[in-house]
């Protein structure tokens, strides 16, 4: 069986080296983002996030990293995120929000740090900040519907969607105050100094998403509900922005 690091940074020099064998000087950049690079991964558990830059020439070469891709995939790397800089300076209008959370939540690991030089307009961010709320508040409503109520099913909804939920709140706490913390939890905290929601909840479902939790069925179907309604005050509060 493959082994999975204890921590992202045990594999930083065998990463590096694999993807300088393939792409050499096409690569700008290998940057680690997302719960691995802020305190929240869990071995095993977790997926381990990779942004590649590289040079518009490395893009035509990306069939020869097949073998190194699927090699870490087996040690709990997600796919990769291949860009270019061209390409994210000018889709920072489209995704300010996951750009900024890599931004805020990131650790280079090789070569330029690209994402220390990005910055979106506020504007931008506010619409997608909307946008991404009232689109998961459906689909948290589809998924309630299509679980029929089921406590297992509702504690699967809260473990698969919490995490963009965090991207989100992060993303309103850098745009009102122009930073964010990189603990789940401390979102969480420092969100409800900012505007008027349930905070126990949210530290609920960090349970379940941390696998923290011994809820009762009946507890799952009551916290679930309560989610739900806080996402839906979330999008009055941004909407009133």
């Amino acid at each position: 069986m493959a082994k999975i690091p204890d921590k992202p940074q045990d594999v930083f020099v065998p990463l590096t080296q694999d993807y300088l064998k393939v792409f050499g000087r096409e690569l700008v950049s290998l940057i680690l983002y997302g719960s691995a690079a802020g305190g929240s991964y869990i071995k095993g558990k977790s997926d381990i996030n990779l942004l590649v830059v590289l040079i518009p020439d490395g893009i035509e070469k990306l069939s020869d990293a097949f073998a190194i891709i699927k090699y870490w995939r087996k040690r709990r790397f997600a796919l990769p995120l291949v860009m270019t800089q061209t390409f994210i300076n000018a889709s920072l209008d489209c995704y300010p929000i996951e750009f900024l959370n890599m931004k805020n939540n990131h650790i280079l690991i090789y070569g330029e740090n690209i994402l220390e030089q990005i910055n979106v307009r506020p504007e931008n961010l506010r619409l997608q900040i909307e946008r991404e709320l009232k689109g998961k508040l459906l689909l948290l409503r589809e998924g309630y519907l299509e679980a029929e109520g089921k406590p297992r099913q509702l504690k699967n909804l809260i473990d698969r969607s919490f995490t963009a939920f965090i991207s989100i709140f992060n993303a309103l706490l850098y745009y009102k105050h122009h930073a964010a913390p990189r603990d789940r939890r401390d979102t969480i905290k420092e969100l409800v100094k900012t505007v008027k929601f349930d905070a126990k909840a949210f530290l609920q479902c960090a349970d379940i998403k941390e696998g923290k939790n011994n809820l009762s069925g009946k507890e799952v179907a009551g916290l679930f509900k309560k989610y739900v309604q806080e996402v839906a005050n979330m999008c009055n509060i941004v909407d009133s922005l």
